[in-house]
């Protein structure tokens, strides 16, 4: 499977592969605020962006991850980045993270509905993990809406060193 070719089109949204060509909006968009619930942190410098964008390139060549930008379709403003990790596994993984103007208007949805429905017909898999942060309500719905069930919580440092109390949801096939 040639992930580099994959793109995802929803009613509002394009999923791009991940490129250099996001490197300044990444960089930008991914700031602290938008961290807080994640497990990394946001970068300090354009080059950390640069690398995240680089190893990504590398993890896509290998089908290891898909990672995408999400963009707006008509006017092709970047909203943020989702991705499936660990996609030849029985349990690949999703994950998701939109710029802070881009918050309530159901892109995050819409984008997690879009990858699940890639999965379903790309992938095999036994279920999706949907890993995410106890008091992060708004990011919670997401795999509630998709019918995700709790099948464990843990505690997890990130990066920038705050302890996240994450909820584990699985997703089933329809």
């Amino acid at each position: 499977m040639e992930l580099s070719q994959v793109e995802i089109s929803t009613n509002r949204l394009l999923l791009l592969p991940i490129s250099q060509k996001y490197k300044e909006d990444i960089f930008r968009e991914f700031t602290e605020d938008i961290t807080t619930y994640m497990h990394p942190r946001s970068p300090k410098h354009i080059s950390e962006t640069e690398s995240f964008i680089n190893d990504s390139i590398v993890e896509i060549t290998n089908a290891k991850h898909l990672v995408v930008v999400i963009v707006n379709k008509s006017s092709l403003e970047f909203l943020g980045c989702a991705g499936i990790h660990e996609i030849s596994s029985e349990q690949p993984e999703l994950g998701i993270w939109l710029k802070k103007s881009a918050h309530g208007n159901g892109f995050g949805l819409e984008t997690m509905n879009a990858l699940k429905q890639w999965a379903e017909e790309n992938l095999d898999y036994n279920y999706l993990v949907y890993p995410v942060d106890k008091a992060n309500t708004p990011s919670r719905r997401i795999p509630e809406k998709l019918g995700g069930q709790i099948v464990r919580e843990y505690d997890k440092t990130n990066l920038s060193g705050r302890v996240l109390h994450i909820v584990e949801y699985r997703i089933f096939r329809k």
